[in-house]
């Protein structure tokens, strides 16, 4: 990869290389915009093919956090970290204590949080080190488990989706297909059972089936028939990609709206079901109650005010589809475009990110 030539096209401001050899650390920690504020972006330990596939996947996933933060109206920028090994074999310590450092040594212009491999443990660790990380254990006065807070964002996302497909935001009445039941999905069906919604749900765990079928009345499905259940909204909540050539046309419903990251195997089958006419809720903005909820942190971590923050989801994806109507573009170009614009309406004002402090030098 030529990274400079990488780093202009997708206007990247900042990629650190850190390692500590005693520790066995290996990580990159990519800034990719800072117009809004500090990147804040979760990090990732993954067992990767090779380094460049490293670089790869983090550049890919700090650009994602500058649309996601700019999409959820947060006052922040967009950055991710990797850690180059197995969480399961390799994390220890003082590797995590020497990634601390490093992120320390930013200044606040990146402040991590979990991701795949990491945990609230693990940001406590790292806490020990810098004040810039977020997604700690509740023992330490943070957030913790950001499931619930999560799942209230999908559901008010779910409400604008279904004024905008059907006049009203009400969810009762309405059947809705949840595609897998795991945390997240289990507090959405709450909440959608609480408004009266009529629940069809699967996922390739029974006993997470069994759960919210005893819980909120649903009815379950076999995983591969989900797609074939006529309904007014299908929620993919589980894997990404679920959204593709084999399902497309199987599935039974006019709006999409559900937790999943990446549901769009690729951008085209965005064209395909807006051509189809079916309405669908950008992931990276409908899910981004987790983000709204570690990003409280930063102000002293209060539950109530990130579920009222939360409901800030609702007016952006109403932006999102005045922005598609405006445009006669679809929902997930549509979703691109208002970040694109919120970063663009005050990119000439800023520059990037630096922390205020005092001189030093007296």
């Amino acid at each position: 990869m030529e990274l400079f030539e990488q780093m202009a096209k997708e206007n990247y401001e900042q990629v650190i290389f850190c390692q500590e050899k005693t520790a066995g650390l290996k990580a990159i920690i990519a800034i990719h915009d800072t117009t809004l504020g500090p990147a804040l972006g979760g990090t990732r330990m993954w067992n990767y093919e090779n380094e460049e596939q490293a670089l790869i996947d983090v550049l890919r996933l700090a650009k994602g956090m500058t649309y996601k933060n700019a999409a959820a109206g947060l006052n922040l920028g967009g950055g991710k970290a990797v850690i180059i090994g197995d969480s399961r074999h390799d994390k220890n310590e003082a590797m995590l204590r020497a990634f601390g450092r490093y992120i320390q040594g930013l200044n606040g212009r990146y402040i991590t949080a979990e991701d795949v491999g990491t945990s609230e443990m693990d940001m406590d660790t790292i806490h020990l080190e810098t004040e810039y990380v977020t997604g700690r254990s509740p023992a330490t006065g943070a957030g913790g488990n950001p499931s619930p807070v999560t799942a209230y964002g999908v559901y008010v996302g779910m409400k604008a989706t279904a004024k905008e497909a059907f006049g009203s935001d009400s969810l009762a009445g309405k059947t809705i297909v949840v595609q897998g039941v795991g945390n997240v999905a289990y507090h959405l069906c709450e909440f959608l059972y609480k408004e009266g919604a009529k629940l069809v749900v699967t996922d390739i765990h029974k006993p997470l089936v069994d759960r919210v079928v005893d819980a909120f009345e649903a009815k379950a499905v076999e995983p591969d028939a989900i797609y074939d259940v006529e309904c007014d909204i299908f929620a993919p909540c589980a894997l990404g990609a679920t959204i593709n050539d084999e399902t497309i046309d199987r599935i039974q419903a006019p709006v999409i709206a559900g937790a999943a990251n990446n549901q769009l195997k690729n951008p085209y089958h965005g064209d395909l079901l807006h051509n189809k006419g079916i309405l669908y809720a950008p992931d990276y903005v409908i899910n981004a109650g987790g983000v709204i909820n570690v990003a409280d942190e930063l102000q002293g971590y209060n539950q109530k005010r990130a579920m009222k923050s939360v409901e800030n989801v609702f007016e952006q994806m109403t932006k999102v589809y005045e922005i598609a109507r405006r445009d006669e573009i679809p929902s997930y170009q549509a979703a691109n475009r208002l970040a694109e614009e919120r970063i663009a309406s005050v990119k000439a004002a800023r520059k990037p990110y630096v922390r205020n402090t005092k001189n030093v030098l007296g």
